[in-house]
């Protein structure tokens, strides 16, 4: 009886040793959740028009902490009118998968002090990325799109929906970027 159990327990050990690495090669190797993100990695810099005026600056998307996040960082500058003085935006977002799902959530900080939280979706032909902030009836309601206009381009607009209105939006900024070092 007992080289019955040494037999058992040497047929699971060796089996333990086979399907362990096994498992973990097959869930290491699925596709890149990543993967339809990287039409906007990279620094990029742009121009563009809106309420606050003319103005330019760049942005970043960069993975981070080991592949399990990526961050945006923004900066745009505008110029002084005759109604404002000059004015400089800066944001960071972070973009991040939720219970293990693909990544689709976001949560945004800026210098004015807005902390807005977006769903990612990907258009179905992966060309546009749009961010669609959580609807609430006493605040407005934000949308930021990414749409790929070739391998060095996109374009950009960032559009508000007034408080009670979560699908009246407005365009507020439109805007051009290109991909550093492009030619």
């Amino acid at each position: 009886m007992g080289v019955r159990i040494i037999k058992k327990s040497t047929t699971l050990t060796v089996l333990s040793l086979i399907l362990v690495p096994l498992l973990h090669a097959q869930q290491t190797s699925t596709t890149n959740p990543w993967d339809g993100w990287q039409f906007l990695m990279g620094e990029w810099t742009g121009e563009g028009t809106g309420a606050p005026g003319e103005g330019s600056g760049g942005f970043s998307f960069a993975l981070d902490l080991q592949g399990k996040i990526l961050v945006r960082r923004n900066h745009a500058e505008y110029p002084a009118t005759k109604d404002r003085p000059a004015l400089s935006h800066q944001d960071l977002m972070v973009v991040y998968a939720e219970s293990g799902r693909e990544p689709n959530r976001a949560v945004y900080f800026d210098n004015e002090g807005h902390v807005i939280h977006y769903t990612a979706q990907f258009s179905d032909g992966g060309k546009t990325l749009t961010f669609l902030s959580d609807a609430a009836t006493s605040s407005p309601r934000f949308r930021l799109t990414y749409t790929k206009v070739d391998d060095s381009t996109v374009s950009i607009k960032f559009e508000i929906a007034p408080p009670g209105k979560p699908d009246a939006f407005a365009t507020y900024i439109q805007a051009s970027a290109h991909r550093k070092g492009a030619h």
